[in-house]
């Protein structure tokens, strides 16, 4: 009977939650959901000096948001160097690993021929068969694998296929340091196995790891986990992604406006694809998703295709969701528009009344909130430069000659305001065009907004018909 399938999403919290780390969580995530069985999550935090409590807290909470949650406790590298040790002490017990104690000088002069000779830097194994007692005095020494010298060491990886090294190039890697603290490698083992993981899903910068963590797996008479190395995203252009190209934590794409579960789709689809199909439901991700369907190639980066799938997903989330999720980052984007959260229960009456017409022109949640600003806006508006311009001498005297009208309406509303401003519209033989597009400019400072009507039953009678007198009165 096969082992139920448990991933794990392993990141060190020496920075915030960046997207190419939100995507390998996502694809761990979607592969345990799918096969019924675990995501555990680990916190590789053995870098004491850069590991931070903040960025600790920046990973839970991306992870949060995105809506990517873990099984059981979340896992600390650091507290089990112990448990690192033990499994180091068994390898010295079976003579699996030895004691180098090699000084630096001798790896300086290891390093400095291997450049000479163009080769890579290979520690020679002068300390791998050589008697303890022979070693100097005062010297505290490293702990190093007994690799492999013949033969080869193979990956049978799930997206990059087949994949050899031959044990002659790859020498003994350290496996605890002079002051005994583990390395990476060691740790990232050992916590695997003690985790139950079946299945490593990580980006393909690891890749070269694989083979000298499959050794100590075998070392140690532990099974290997099946190995799925994701290629890195790029930018548009093809070079490495960069902060210009999107590189940023997922907590920036939040204050950019972007929806959780949009910015979730964008990623499933950079580098996996389940035929033409751009657009998905959480649930048709984890009903699709499988690893041999991971490409080989680097993923790129764009933004067009992330605000264009935003826009989408903007249109088909309900207008209370909406306001929610602008809400949590009013705190970032509000204060620079003259917004403070939370918001009032006028405006967030008023922002629900509008919401059906600003989201359809909307990609982000920062361009919804600007297309509000007629909303929130202090009088007298600031005019856009298309809004300017239509509100020439001519715009202002038909302005001048509809308010009558507008101030004689008792009942304000859709209809009530249509009707009046049409029937304006047939007594003087003027186009519609030529008084809507006065008022509206009038109404949001802007050139082009949400329904006319329906802003003016958004704003109400009173500020209406103030904004309509202050373009007059200029």
């Amino acid at each position: 009977m096969s082992r139920p399938v448990v991933t794990r999403f392993a990141p060190s919290p020496t920075g915030f939650l960046h997207i190419g780390g939100a995507r390998t969580a996502l694809f761990n995530w979607l592969y345990a959901r799918r096969m019924g069985g675990r995501m555990l999550l680990r916190i590789e935090d053995t870098d004491r000096e850069r590991s931070t409590e903040a960025a600790i807290e920046a990973i839970l909470d991306g992870l949060s948001w995105l809506g990517l949650d873990h099984d059981g406790e979340v896992y600390y590298q650091h507290a089990r160097a112990d448990r690192h040790r033990a499994a180091v002490e068994d390898l010295l017990a079976s003579d699996k690993a030895y004691h180098c104690y090699a000084s630096q000088e001798e790896l300086t002069a290891m390093r400095e021929q291997a450049r000479a000779e163009g080769r890579p830097m290979r520690y020679d194994g002068r300390w791998r068969d050589r008697d303890p007692s022979e070693a100097p005095e005062g010297v505290k020494p490293v702990v190093r694998l007994k690799a492999p010298q013949q033969g080869e060491t193979v990956v049978d990886d799930q997206v990059q296929g087949r994949v050899a090294w031959q044990n002659k190039d790859l020498d003994d890697l350290v496996l605890l340091r002079s002051d005994g603290s583990p390395t990476y490698m060691l740790a990232v083992v050992v916590d695997d196995h003690d985790m139950g993981v079946t299945h490593v899903i990580r980006g393909d910068d690891h890749f070269t790891n694989a083979a000298r963590q499959t050794q100590i797996y075998q070392a140690l008479g532990w099974d290997v986990p099946v190995m799925a190395h994701i290629p890195l995203i790029h930018g548009p252009d093809g070079a490495k992604l960069s902060k210009r190209h999107g590189a940023l934590g997922v907590e920036a794409y939040r204050e950019m406006g972007y929806l959780p579960e949009a910015l979730r789709n964008y990623l499933v689809r950079l580098g996996w694809a389940h035929g033409d199909q751009e657009v998905f439901s959480t649930q048709e991700m984890i009903d699709a998703f499988d690893l041999p369907q991971i490409g080989r190639s680097p993923a790129r980066f764009d933004f067009a295709k992330l605000e264009n799938l935003n826009g989408i997903y903007m249109r088909q989330t309900e207008d209370a969701r909406l306001l929610q999720a602008l809400e949590v980052i009013l705190p970032q984007i509000g204060p620079e528009r003259g917004l403070t959260a939370p918001l009032s229960p006028e405006m967030r009456e008023k922002l629900l009344a509008a919401m059906a017409g600003l989201k359809e022109r909307a990609k982000t949640l920062v361009e919804l909130l600007d297309s509000a600003s007629f909303l929130y806006a202090a009088r007298p508006l600031p005019l856009d430069e298309k809004a300017a311009k239509i509100l020439d001498d001519d715009a202002t005297a038909r302005l001048a000659a509809i308010l009558p009208r507008l101030e004689a309406l008792a009942d304000w509303n859709v209809e009530t305001t249509e009707a009046a401003v049409r029937a304006h519209v047939e007594e003087t033989g003027i186009k519609l065009g030529q008084i809507a597009q006065p008022m509206r400019a009038a109404l949001t400072g802007k050139g082009t907004s949400p329904g006319l009507f329906d802003v003016m039953a958004v704003l109400g009678r009173e500020e209406c018909l103030a904004r309509l007198g202050d373009r007059i009165a200029d």
